[in-house]
């Protein structure tokens, strides 16, 4: 093979920019060769570098609490939850890749996050996600939906962990654009966790998994780019997983880590070889030299530049500790893996590549990491025009429409209110015989075996108030996440982040980015959850238009007795209906707003993050004295949604309720504000007085709203059967996806 003649030329096709190719060239001390030029591609993408982004993400808070690990050092976030247990967890985006492969690449987006848990040691013990797509009434969005679905249940179903939970939203601004973001969870003895990491000059160095192919050649620089007409071809930018491999992965990896056999692991994932020999030299202060002879190819004629690039699937870079490299092999094997020894750890911090004979690249690994010699830049920022204009449009002009029942039914047949039971049931969310409460409540529920504690976890945020006012929807995504935490009955403990942004060269982009992280991290410092790590996805846009901000929060959450967990759902016939939290009648960007008006406008709703922890610790307090039967957050649709939800969202055991909602100054602001800091509890009559008081003791606001019954969905003189709000709920999306409406 003829190696292309590297020049700036080449270099811009690269994605590099002039500048960054003379800092190469400083660096090498000569221009360099076709794979070292690649090499500095992928690690300086934005993808593997985050070189827009670090200086702001930096500023969150990224240690404390029970965090054993801070942000970003190893492959995924790792908190104590006592008895010697830790959880570790972590989202990343896999958006440009579902864009134009969505099955390929929803399902290796899923086993990519699922090999960041167990390089750590963990066992993966349940799975989530929060997807974004355009209007389902588009052909072309409608298969992106089923595909990308389909993708992440048949990865997560064969590997055979849990989907627990997860968040769909649909809005024309990512059309072009879908969010595919995967998180993950593991349970792991705390004393037994791994580390990415090379260092123990003469360890030896293994690839273990799969064999190397071609598929996911520039797969970091194709995220690391806005999607355009040409990204079709992008396909062989997108791997191919295969989930029954990675099991086998999994069983092998667990095995080397608790026979203490090695010093450190990584997934290979984005920039494949290149990133987790740099990554691990970089942090054990420490090089490498390998011999991309020895990797197991699948595909004849591979360059050292295709070996170095490729981030096929099911694959791990393992430094083992010098003398285990035989039992080491012995388990692979056992597995049906492949497992060769390809280099060994040195002195010198150079990775060092060589191929058939021939040196390939010799590259310092300092120089090519995130937090080492990468480059670091701070965009211009500049508050977008339309702010203003959103914030000045005066809501009291629109009409209040005539009909209450038509209105309520239009708003609650929205695809971002009904139940997302289409989706969920194409995945298997019982595995593993851990799940207390699944999809469709406002948090998973995971019990830990041999022990009465259980993990709550979600995912959430509301783009459009991010748009609208990114500080403060930032801040609501964080509270939000907490408040249905909290909601099952479990304390909140930290939080990992998937940031959906545009350009980060767009000055109004960067800004949105910037107020975003000030938002998250003072929610975050408030709340005590702090920020394990997560992924930056910037270049969401399209040729017609950039997606909402989209800083997905992805919480964890501890319930120490699993026998208090809460119920999302209305439990008994005759219970009290209370509403906890004030209204102030807020409709900017509200689903209302853009269902009934088609509008996008006005402020996002304010969060008071005082009157939010009281409204938790009112929660906490009511859930102790065993007073509250269950606990609905009122969001997306205002409280007369969450009622609804509240009486037939468990599908198994529905209620009817008659209610009377208060009216401020307009029914329609009054039923669908989504104020924030409120919940919808029901109560056991026989305790009624001693939660009225209980309430007013501790200064928490509350509103008796009524009763639940056994017959309609009656509020404030309106009734509509039961029946026909179950259908509208639970066979919405599957009519739509069968094109019935």
């Amino acid at each position: 093979m003829v190696e292309q003649i590297v020049d700036l030329k080449l270099a811009l096709e690269h994605g590099l920019t002039e500048e960054e190719f003379g800092w190469i060239c400083d660096i090498l001390g000569h221009v360099p060769n076709f794979t070292e030029l690649g090499i500095f591609s992928v690690m300086w993408s934005e993808h593997c570098s985050y070189k827009n982004s670090i200086a702001e993400i930096k500023k969150l808070p990224r240690s404390g609490n029970a965090l054993l690990v801070s942000a970003g050092e190893e492959n995924a976030g790792l908190v104590d939850i006592g008895d010697g247990q830790a959880i570790a967890f972590k989202i990343e985006s896999h958006n440009h890749p579902s864009a134009v492969e969505p099955y390929q690449g929803a399902a290796t987006g899923v086993g990519g996050i699922l090999r960041d848990i167990f390089t750590m040691g963990a066992r993966p013990i349940a799975a989530l996600n929060s997807l974004r797509f355009g209007s389902l009434e588009d052909s072309h969005t409608r298969f992106l939906f089923q595909e990308v679905v389909k993708g992440i249940g048949d990865y997560g179903n064969a590997f055979g962990v849990p989907t627990v939970g997860g968040e769909v939203f649909f809005d024309e601004s990512y059309k072009g654009n879908p969010l595919v973001n995967a998180m993950a969870i593991g349970l792991v003895d705390a004393k037994k966790t791994a580390s990415a990491i090379a260092k123990g000059i003469g360890n030896p160095v293994m690839i273990v998994g799969s064999s190397t192919g071609r598929d996911g050649i520039h797969g970091a620089t194709f995220a690391s780019v806005e999607l355009s007409e040409e990204s079709e071809s992008k396909r062989p930018s997108v791997q191919v997983g295969d989930p029954f491999t990675e099991k086998l992965l999994l069983e092998a990896t667990l095995e080397i880590i608790e026979n203490d056999w090695i010093v450190g692991i990584q997934d290979m994932g984005a920039a494949g070889i290149s990133c987790s020999t740099s990554e691990m030299s970089a942090k054990g202060n420490s090089g490498m030299k390998i011999d991309l002879t020895k990797v197991p190819l699948r595909e004849n004629g591979m360059s050292a530049y295709e070996i170095m690039l490729s981030e096929s699937q099911e694959r791990m870079l393992v430094v083992a500790k010098k003398g285990f490299e035989k039992q080491i092999m012995q388990v692979f094997d056992k597995w049906d893996l492949h497992c060769e020894i390809i280099g060994e750890v040195t002195e010198n911090g150079i990775i060092d590549v060589d191929y058939s004979g021939k040196s390939e690249a010799k590259i310092p690994s300092f120089n090519l990491v995130l937090g080492g010699g990468a480059p670091v830049y701070k965009r211009e920022k500049k508050e977008p025009a339309y702010l203003s204009e959103k914030h000045n449009f005066d809501l009291s002009s629109l009409k209040i429409p005539d009909e209450i029942k038509t209105t309520f039914l239009k708003v609650f047949s929205s695809t971002n209110i009904v139940s997302k039971r289409w989706i969920f049931e194409q995945y298997d969310s019982k595995v593993q015989t851990n799940t207390v409460v699944g999809p469709g409540s406002d948090s998973a529920i995971i019990r830990i075996k041999d022990s009465q504690k259980a993990i709550a976890a979600n995912t959430d945020c509301n783009g459009r108030y991010v748009y609208l006012n990114p500080k403060v929807g930032t801040k609501i995504a964080v509270a939000e996440s907490a408040r249905n935490i909290v909601c099952s009955g479990a304390k909140p403990l930290a939080i990992t982040n998937c940031l959906n942004f545009g350009n980060p060269y767009n000055p109004e982009v960067y800004w949105t980015f910037s107020q975003s992280i000030e938002g998250m991290g003072e929610a975050c410092r408030f709340f005590e959850t702090p920020v394990t790590g997560g992924n930056v996805s910037f270049y969401n846009e399209s040729p017609d238009s950039t997606v909402y901000p989209t800083p997905v929060i992805g919480m964890v959450g501890l319930l120490e007795n699993i026998q208090n967990r809460i119920s999302s759902f209305f439990q008994n016939e005759n219970d009290l209906i209370y509403v906890l939290g004030q209204d102030f009648e807020e409709i900017g960007g509200s689903e209302y707003l853009r269902t009934i008006f088609n509008l996008v406008e006005g402020n996002c709703p304010n969060i008071n993050l005082e009157i939010e922890k009281k409204l938790h610790n009112s929660i906490f307090l009511a859930n102790s004295k065993k007073l509250i039967e269950s606990a609905h957050d009122i969001s997306e649709g205002g409280i007369i949604t969450a009622i609804a939800e509240s009486a037939i969202g468990s599908f198994e055991k529905q209620f009817g309720v008659k209610v009377e909602i208060p009216i401020q100054t307009r029914w329609d602001f009054s039923f669908f504000s989504e104020t924030q800091s409120r919940i919808i509890v029901s109560v056991n009559p026989e305790n009624q007085i001693e939660f009225e008081k209980t309430m007013s003791e501790i200064g928490q606001y509350f509103n008796y709203l009524g009763k639940v019954t056994n017959k309609d969905f009656e509020f404030n003189g309106n009734i509509i059967p039961i029946s026909e709000l179950s259908e509208i709920y639970f066979d919405t999306i599957s009519k739509r996806m069968s094109h019935e409406i």
